[in-house]
């Protein structure tokens, strides 16, 4: 068990969601994705072409941010604070634009394709969560 299932069920607010699995599952998919997406931009600078990634590495380190902000307000709330639903489309939209410019560069680089595999599961678990909210 993830130690914030074990939290989640031992908040004195109680789970403060529908559904704590998708909480949880949204949680770790954006923390999980704001570490690939640092390690991604960290990678690109390590290129010789690092020239042709600065795209690449101002779309991954945007996406980190959102992605752990988003994991912050979320870990501190649920999914029923006043902000949760804007946080999740601007982390679905980040991680769009990430994983868009990513599979751009996932043929010559590799980090390049696990980010935007990152991105990807980190779109479906923010979806899922918005969908269970209503």
């Amino acid at each position: 068990m993830a130690l914030i299932t074990e939290m989640l069920e031992n908040h004195p607010a109680g789970p403060r969601t529908s559904d704590p699995r998708l909480l949880v599952e949204c949680l770790l998919a954006c923390g999980e994705c704001a570490q690939v997406c640092n390690a991604c931009a960290d990678a690109c600078l390590s290129e010789e072409m690092v020239g042709e990634l600065v795209s690449c590495i101002r779309i991954d380190l945007d996406c980190a941010e959102i992605c752990a902000t988003t994991s912050a307000v979320l870990s501190r709330t649920g999914a029923t604070g006043p902000a949760t639903a804007s946080l999740l489309h601007a982390c679905i939209a980040a991680c769009a634009a990430c994983a868009e410019e990513c599979q751009q560069h996932a043929a010559m680089h590799p980090h390049c394709r696990i980010c935007a595999e990152a991105c990807r599961r980190c779109i479906n678990a923010c979806e899922k969560l918005l969908t269970s909210r209503g």
